[in-house]
Parts: structure tokens; sequence; C-alpha cells
């Protein structure tokens, strides 16, 4: 009797492929289970020509995914955690969070290697309304402009010279094996990295028979309990790509965490900063309250978002 089959839906980029392929492989060996990826055209890759923040945030990366779980042709989904809503649709639930990989910003940077070393003037590429913000910030003189399209696109225009530099998330680059392009990894102090940022997900419907077993050897408590942590700031603070909220946590025991978090206006005109520790859930829970009490209602009204407004 040969093992049973798992389908897995992944988008269609060159790092959504091989981050599903490192799944399936764990997959394989963990649960002895056969697997297909199943390659799906999401809108937020379709969607190019327009920042994330205009088109409806990185939901537009998940919600076909999940439309392929929820109707049964895939078993599991693999997703980016700073991709994942802070709100699952019903029926569906993350099964497993993955041992998280550098959860940094990486500068690419051709020849003048660091963002500090970057003359006056100089064009910085990144998709990010939270690495502009804080960027912006403490590099008033350069220019941050928007970049999207996959990890090979961004690499090419900025070797062009389109850009004189770009920021990108490490782990992505780590993963497609383009660690020698990363010129200046950003220490959380410099640049918060995304919610979720480096740690990939499984998510899977709540129904289904197998796949939360299949899953279950593939979960790193550690990981969870900080992005669960991370998370609770986006929930509180209704976080989207139309938010420049940032949150890492690092958990130093059982559920436990350390957490810093920041909330900025799109200009790095004000930035509020927060720190919490304690079980993942309350320790996000007091970070956000910290945030919104800086202040941070003043700047999700300004951004019209819902509840604040």
């Amino acid at each position: 009797m040969s093992p049973p089959l798992c389908r897995i839906a992944t988008r269609r980029s060159p790092l959504a492929v091989r981050q599903a392929e490192l799944i399936a492989d764990a997959l394989s060996r963990e649960a002895g289970v056969r697997t297909e990826l199943l390659r799906v055209q999401t809108e937020g890759d379709q969607m190019l020509d327009h920042p994330l923040a205009a088109i409806g945030g990185k939901g537009l990366f998940v919600k076909e995914l999940e439309h392929r779980l929820l109707s049964g042709d895939a078993d599991l989904a693999v997703h980016s955690m700073k991709d994942v809503p802070a709100d699952l649709p019903s029926g569906l639930t993350l099964a497993a969070i993955c041992t998280r990989a550098d959860p940094r910003d990486g500068v690419i940077a051709p020849h003048h290697k660091t963002i500090e070393a970057l003359p006056a003037g100089s064009r910085v590429g990144t998709s990010s309304l939270r690495r502009k913000a804080q960027l912006q910030a403490q590099f008033p003189d350069l220019q941050f402009l928007d970049l999207r399209g996959n990890v090979g696109t961004r690499l090419k225009r900025v070797q062009e010279g389109d850009f004189d530099a770009i920021v990108l998330a490490c782990a992505g680059l780590q993963r497609l094996g383009l660690d020698e392009q990363i010129t200046q990894a950003l220490e959380p102090e410099v640049c918060l990295p995304a919610i979720g940022q480096g740690a990939l997900g499984i998510e899977i419907a709540e129904d289904h028979p197998h796949a939360q077993a299949w899953v279950g050897a593939l979960h790193d408590p550690a990981t969870a309990a900080a992005v669960t942590a991370e998370r609770m700031v986006s929930r509180a603070l209704s976080g989207s790509c139309q938010v420049p909220l940032a949150a890492h946590a690092v958990c130093t025991g059982d559920q436990e965490v350390q957490l810093q978090a920041c909330l900025a206006r799109p200009d790095g005109s004000l930035i509020l900063r927060a720190a919490a520790e304690g079980e993942s859930r309350i320790a996000g829970a007091m970070a956000a309250k910290q945030l919104l009490e800086q202040g941070g209602a003043d700047i999700l009204a300004e951004l019209g978002v819902a509840g604040y407004a």
C-alpha cells in the first residue's frame, strides 16, 4: 500500500515554491507521506504595478491558497508568516509554525555595502511601509522608493542600477541560496522586523482528518510562542500592509517571550516603541496597549484604520 498523498498549496513565485519544497521534504521524512505541490497564482502576484498598501495588503497572497483548502483541493498551504493576516477564515487553522530562520532585514548595496555608506539622494527600493518608515527616520537623505516583484526581479533591478540598494528579508535570500547577495543584515535595533518574518506557517482545514498529524513534527513551540506574541500586536492594532507596524519576539522559556514593537507614521516622522515580556499573548497585548497609549490610536486614525478612524 502506497503512502498517503499530501497536496501542498503554494504561490508560484520561486521563493514560495522553494519554501513549499522544504516543507514537502520534511513531511516525507517525518510523516512518511508522498507530496505534490499545487502552484496557485495569487492576486497579489498578479498586481505588481502598485504598492501592496494600495491594493489590499499581504492577505492577497494567501486567500487563493485558503480557497483551495476550504474546497478540499489541497491538504495544506505553506505561507511566510509575515504574509498571514492576524485573523484566519472560519474553518481554517495554523497547524504548525516551523523553526524560524533569520528574521532580520537584509540590505543589498553592490557598491556601498551598508545603508550608512550610501550617499545622499541614493535610491533604496523596498515594498514595505514598515521598512520605509523606520529607515527614513534614521536616513532622511535617502530616497525610499516602491519595489515589487519576486526576489530575482528585485535583485536584477539593483544589479542593473535602477536602485543603489534594496532591502529584502534575509530568510528568503537564504532559502534561495542567495546569502552572498546580502551586504548588510540590519539588527532589530536599526529596523525592527515584520511580524512573523523568517517563520513558515502551515495552514489546514480544521476538519481535515489527517493533516494535523502529518505536520505535528514540524511545529516548533519556541518559534510559535514568539510569532504568537507578534501577531497579538497586529490583531490588537488592526495591522496590515497599510500600517507601518513591526514586532519581534524572542522566546525565553515555556511560552515566555521578550517582545519589542513599533508603530510609525508612513513618512517616519513619528515612531512609537514598546517592550514587554511574559507569556506570549499577554506580552503582545501589553505592547499593543503601550503603543496605543503613546499615541498609536491617533496614527491609526490618520491611516483610516477601522475602529480607530
